[in-house]
Parts: structure tokens; sequence; C-alpha cells
């Protein structure tokens, strides 16, 4: 059935082997980020097969977490709870990562109520301008009151860089988080096991010998995915960037304008269009539209065929200058970025086969 998304389960391996054994050479625990793929579970479990890969499952949905509930390997979950959802953090995560207090007293509550101790890590932001404490006073009145809650265990501290202001990892600002981490571990007591310095971004640091020795934690995803740093889109040596592919159908061929014809208002999803006219074109549509990925995070293999455009469930092809004369009923493949990965493994429209 199409569309489909193809998986190269020994190529993920390899990409997963090369990372485990790089952040192991530099003393690093690896906490495998499983979202894109929402945690599909034919995936994980193939990846977890040789347990000495892998110290962390880490995703940032309780759905997701639920569906690993049974791979013996801790959890970790990576989005800030919502108060909504403390009973299943408890019970679904083995550690979560926090930055409110109220929510903490929630947890503690429920953890109480379960007769279990559950183990958080207190995100701080570095200038990335998504979650943690921002202030270092802020933080360490926090942590005072969250080391007094019972039935909560502070564990480490991570931050998050490049996922929302773009802000780089740097040796300056992770040394910030590991003066941090010390600060606390002196003032109240606490050992800090995981000091976590990012994810994908970070890894940069590690061949430029820039990694603050004391950080000892990083949450990976996109690199064992797509075989590539994110701070600057470098290829990793020895990973493959070919990992997932896209295979859709051709549902319709034929010779139209490459301009529509009559007078024009806003596009299903509220935009004003401009068209440049390249006279008649050879166009396929194919089955796959906006409700299962976005323009511009797909990519045809076939290098002489151009994306026009889409609407919901349709997406129109330019394929007048190709070599190859396609036809109703034939498959074309694209290669897909990391946002293409999340929007088509999200969409139960588009079937998973590991190949």
């Amino acid at each position: 059935m199409y569309p489909r998304l193809e998986i190269n389960i020994n190529k993920l391996k390899t990409n997963l082997q090369v990372i485990s054994n790089l952040l192991k050479k530099n003393n690093l625990s690896l906490a495998m980020v499983t979202k894109a793929y929402c945690a599909n579970i034919n995936i994980v479990t193939e990846l977890v097969k040789d347990n000495n890969l892998v110290d962390y499952l880490a995703d940032s949905r309780i759905e997701n977490l639920k569906k690993m509930k049974d791979i013996n390997i801790p959890k970790i979950l990576l989005r800030i709870p919502m108060k909504s959802e403390v009973e299943e953090v408890v019970k679904y995560a083995d550690i979560s990562f926090n930055s409110e207090y109220e929510t903490l007293e929630k947890l503690n509550g429920v953890a109480k109520k379960n007769n279990k101790i559950h183990k958080v890590v207190i995100m701080v932001d570095l200038g990335d301008l998504r979650e943690g404490y921002f202030v270092e006073k802020d933080l360490l009145e926090n942590i005072k009151k969250i080391h007094d809650l019972h039935n909560i265990s502070i564990i480490g501290l991570a931050t998050n860089l490049t996922c929302y202001g773009s802000v780089l990892p740097s040796e300056e600002n992770l040394s910030k988080l590991v003066n941090l981490a010390e600060k606390i571990e002196k003032n109240f007591n606490i050992k800090m096991q995981i000091i976590s310095g990012g994810n994908s971004s970070s890894l940069f640091l590690l061949n430029e010998n820039k990694l603050p020795s004391k950080i000892n934690n990083l949450r990976v995803g996109e690199a064992i995915l797509l075989g590539r740093e994110t701070a600057y889109g470098e290829d990793i040596d020895g990973t493959y960037n070919d990992v997932f592919k896209l295979v859709c159908e051709v549902i319709e061929n034929k010779e139209k304008p490459s301009i529509p014809v009559g007078e024009r208002g806003l596009d299903a999803f509220g935009n004003q269009v401009e068209y440049k006219d390249k006279g008649i074109m050879q166009r396929v549509i194919i089955g796959i539209g906006r409700q299962d990925i976005s323009i511009g995070h797909f990519f045809p293999i076939d290098k002489k065929i151009e994306v026009v455009g889409a609407s919901s469930d349709h997406t129109i092809l330019d394929v007048t200058h190709c070599d190859k004369k396609y036809q109703v009923g034939d498959l074309i493949e694209f290669s897909i970025d990391y946002g293409g990965l999340l929007s088509l493994c999200t969409s139960e429209y588009v079937n998973k086969v590991i190949v």
C-alpha cells in the first residue's frame, strides 16, 4: 500500500552503533530519542536488541513511552509534564525533565500515593529560550523547594539548545551548566547523576574536544536517524543519511498549463499563491498531501522532477523534463528531512515498512 515510508533497519542499526561508540568513547551515556518515528515498537525492538548501545529511551510523549513499557531500559519523558498527565508520568516514565515547581508538587503527590520515588532532571535555559530556569537565583531557590519533596529525587540537570532559538552549544554555555550542577551538589548534597548537554547539535563539540568533561549525557535522535549533527548539518563519518525513503504512487498523468485558468482567490490553506508561467507541463499527481507531509520536506530522488504544489491529499509534480515517462500506477521515490520524517510517522495514512 502507498504512500509508504521504507525504513532500512540495517542502516539504522549502523548509525546507532556509530553514535553509541562515539558517546561511550567520550564517557557519555546515550538517551536514544524515539519521538521522530513515534516510538514504533518494531523499530525500537530491533535497535535495542544489543542492550549495550542504549542507556535510556527518551521521548516527548507519554503515549510513546507507553508503547515501550515492556522494554527493560530506563525511560525519560523529555517534554516537561502537563499537570493533567502526572498520573501517567509517574507510571510510565522512570525520569522526567521538569522546570515548574507546581507540576513537581503534583508529581510528588502521585508518587507518594503509589509508594514511589520519581526521578527528575531539572531543565536550565542557557539562552535558546525554550524550557528551563533562566536565572540562577530562580533555579537555586526552586532546587531547595524541590529537594524538600520527599517522593521526588533530583538526579541531574539538562539543557536544550538549537531547537527553538538556534543557539549553538559551546564550551562556554555548557560550562555554565556544569558550574550550576557543581553548585547544587555542594549546596544541597545532591549527586548529579545526569548532566545532559543537549541533543544531536552538541555532537560537533566532541570532534573539536570542546565538550566540558563533566557533561555525561546527550539525547540523540536526528543524528541516529539521518546520520548528521544538527548544529551545522554536517554528515557524521560512518553513518547513512538514506535510512528512510518515501515511496508514492502516481494517480494521474496529464498535460496541463502551469498557471491556473480563471479568477483566483485563496487556496485551501488560506494562501494567495503566485504561479510562474512555464508553459504546458507534463504534470503527475501522487497520492499524498499536506495532511501527511509539508512541501519542502521531501525531495525527489529523480532530480529532474519538480514538486509544484500540494493540497491536503494530492501533490503535483512537474515531470516534463524527466528521462523516464511516468505512468499511472508508477512509483516515485523521495528522500526526506527530519521535519518530513516527523510528519510521515505521525500520519496514519502512510504505511511504515521495515526493509
